[in-house]
């Protein structure tokens, strides 16, 4: 019975001991377990996680070894890292090769008892190594839709034993738990790739939108610039406040004016703060931005070719930096100008110039920015900036000269036609000169000679007034000497001045005076007025000729004059714009100035001027107030011509009062009912115009 007891008893206390060595390896288990979930929780850290779990791996497999491959499953390929000494080697295996690429191919767990009897053993890294492998463990690792993404080998049992099925259950688990965290640490590391590259998006965005802000505000102070000074503040002001500079120059090629700098200084304004944006047109008076002081002024200075650090960099057509701060290699002394840091007002301590392209990539000048606010001087950034700005101001330094040859050229054309128009209408007081000075010739008296000097001399004070009425047109003034003139007289001037101008054209005057009293307006312009529109009228009737009337009449109290002809009518395509400047329809000798001072001098007179025109001829109707005319408002006479479409839509509502009557070879009209007047004729049956008027 004792010897049975004590049998009894051994046997209890090996179970016991086997109980409590089991429950030792399930606490350590479990505390294993309970520590790669605390790990999968606390850290993201891949490299830390698997390290922790393949210790943990070991450590309850009781193994030699474990060895971690991931699968790349694009080459196909298993990937590990194993220690050798002291050098790191990546082991690479394919996958369906050895035991682990046999696990990761079929995708279940390997027990092998003598890996040298296993035919899918290979022995390679064994020979490599020096190390004797006997059994093995491997497992596939599974992630959360069950895709194998590694797996984990587990080398020699201690004990010279073999791994058990128990070894094979906790080796799946820690091997599904090795896959969650290695999906989590990828998921965790794609959202911070996938963050940074936002960020990255972002910043580069607003670098974007800031590039296009700076542009849209450069080429809207650019499109405002009407000088080259203003040009230069716009560019400066904005590459300045990009850039944060505290002066800037623009280099301009003017050619045969030479190089000239627009110096313009940024701290101006308030002592050191970015200068504010340039005014929008019309926004703040001149020179004043939000009641800040005026804007300073634009320093346009002579420069030499190569000249400081703007001219180096127009000469050799490359950016140029400059800079005394952060130390390193010292400065090229010989890019500062002294002219320019005098300007600057300290000492030039960073600069940076870059060119300005025109055609062909040849510089037609170059710009720079002086003394940055930062520290250490003019950044990367402030240089692809710099050059960001001198792409759109050189283009636009192209389009402003560019636009300042063709207003010159347009200029030179424009005082080209007006002197051409001057010499044109010169030829009525010359011909008229002409024709008395060869009268003077042959007159027989003192009396006669002296008649025609007076009107030789009064055509002098014609070619005069045209001088100062084309040089009032040129300059947009207005001045008229309004007085009373007897209608009488100053008809019959001008029927002596035409007679010269339609000898021998084949056209015929008839001049119809209905109102014979006086006028009030200026002599010397409505002589001119009537000659232009003589002048066209006779244009028109070339080369057959025809009939040209010149009618006068009382309209309401003002006083109406009408120039018609027989001629072919206004062409349509200017019947719109008749009486604009340099408008003509072709005419030999026509400079298209004509018709826009007859409207000047309308205007002047307060009046009014309609056409009508049809194939059978033009007819130009002038209205002159004759109550306060000086005092009326130009309002109306300022408007666009009425044009009718037939010669007989525009007639004066007088027309249908008065009865024409005939009176010694010229036709002429008068008030009906009203008693016929008598009018004095001379030699060629015409009317005598020499008593000066007609009461």
């Amino acid at each position: 019975m004792t010897a049975k007891a004590e049998q009894r008893t051994k046997a209890l206390q090996a179970r016991i001991q086997e109980l409590e060595a089991r429950l030792a390896h399930a606490d350590k288990t479990v505390q294993a377990l309970r520590d790669v979930g605390l790990a999968l929780g606390s850290t993201l850290d891949l490299d830390q996680l698997l390290a922790l779990i393949l210790n943990k791996i070991t450590e309850l497999l009781d193994a030699d070894r474990a060895t971690l491959y991931l699968l790349d499953e694009q080459r196909q390929r298993l990937l590990s890292r194993i220690i050798i000494g002291e050098e790191a080697r990546a082991i690479e295996l394919p996958v369906g090769a050895g035991i682990a690429g046999h696990v990761a191919k079929m995708g279940r767990t390997v027990r092998v008892k003598d890996a040298y009897r296993d035919r899918r053993f290979q022995r390679d890294w064994d020979e490599v190594t020096g190390y004797r492998t006997r059994s093995i463990l491997a497992a596939p690792m599974k992630n959360h839709v069950g895709r194998t993404i590694g797996v984990i080998q587990v080398l020699n049992k201690h004990g010279e034993g073999e791994f058990s099925v128990h070894d094979e259950e906790l080796l799946s688990a820690l091997a599904t738990q090795a896959a969650v965290s290695i999906d989590n640490s990828r998921l965790f590391l794609s959202v911070i790739q996938k963050n940074t590259q936002l960020v990255e998006t972002k910043e580069q965005l607003e670098h974007r939108v800031s590039d296009l802000k700076l542009l849209f505000d450069l080429e809207s102070a650019m499109g405002r610039a009407t000088t080259m000074e203003d040009l230069a503040r716009a560019v400066i002001t904005e590459a300045g406040r990009a850039c944060e500079a505290r002066a800037g120059g623009m280099l301009v090629d003017e050619i045969e004016g030479g190089l000239f700098l627009y110096f313009f200084d940024l701290t101006a304004f308030d002592g050191g703060s970015a200068p504010p944006r340039a005014p929008a047109l019309g926004d703040e008076p001149e020179g004043v931005v939000g009641g800040a002081p005026p804007w300073p002024a634009v320093k346009r200075i002579a420069m030499r070719r190569g000249e400081g650090v703007v001219g180096r960099a127009m000469v050799n057509n490359e950016a140029v930096c400059f800079s005394r701060e952060g130390g390193g290699e010292e400065p090229d002394d010989t890019l500062v100008s002294p002219r320019l840091a005098q300007l600057v007002g300290a000492e030039l301590r960073t600069a940076i110039a870059v060119p300005l392209e025109g055609e062909d990539a040849v510089p037609i000048g170059s710009m720079a920015l002086y003394n940055s606010r930062h520290p250490h001087g003019f950044s990367k950034d402030d240089r692809a900036l710099l050059r960001l700005v001198s792409a759109n101001a050189s283009t636009a330094l192209r389009l402003f000269r560019s636009r300042l040859e063709r207003e010159q050229s347009e200029r030179l054309t424009t005082i080209g036609r007006l002197l051409s128009g001057v010499m044109h209408d010169m030829r009525t007081p010359l011909t008229v000169i002409s024709g008395y000075v060869q009268l003077m010739a042959g007159a027989p008296d003192a009396a006669t000679r002296e008649d025609h000097a007076r009107l030789i001399l009064k055509q002098f004070d014609v070619i005069s007034a045209m001088q100062r009425e084309v040089l009032e047109f040129a300059r947009g003034e207005r001045s008229i000497l309004v007085r009373k003139v007897y209608l009488t007289k100053f008809f019959g001037d001008i029927e002596k001045q035409l007679e010269h101008e339609l000898a021998g054209t084949g056209v015929s005057l008839s001049l119809e005076l209905e109102d014979r009293g006086t006028a009030r307006f200026d002599e010397a312009k409505m002589t001119r007025l009537l000659h232009n529109l003589v002048r066209n009228a006779v244009e028109a009737m070339r080369p057959g000729g025809g009939t040209l009337t010149i009618r006068t009449y009382r309209d309401e109290g003002d006083l109406a004059i009408c120039v018609a002809d027989t001629g072919k009518g206004i062409p349509k395509e200017i019947q719109g714009r008749l009486f604009q400047s340099f408008v003509t329809s072709g005419k030999r000798g026509g400079t298209g100035l004509g018709l826009a001072i007859v409207k000047k001098i309308v205007d002047e007179h307060a009046g009014t001027i309609t056409v009508a025109s049809s194939d059978k001829g033009a007819k130009f109707t002038i209205r002159l107030p004759q109550e306060s005319a000086p005092s009326r408002s130009a309002g109306t006479a300022g408007g666009q011509p009425q044009l009718a479409s037939t010669d007989g839509s525009s007639a004066s509502k007088a027309g249908a009062s008065v009865a024409p009557v005939v009176h010694e070879g010229i036709s002429r009209r008068r008030p009906a009912g009203s008693a016929p007047s008598v009018t004095p004729v001379n030699e060629r049956g015409r009317r005598s115009s020499s008593n000066g008027s007609d009461a």
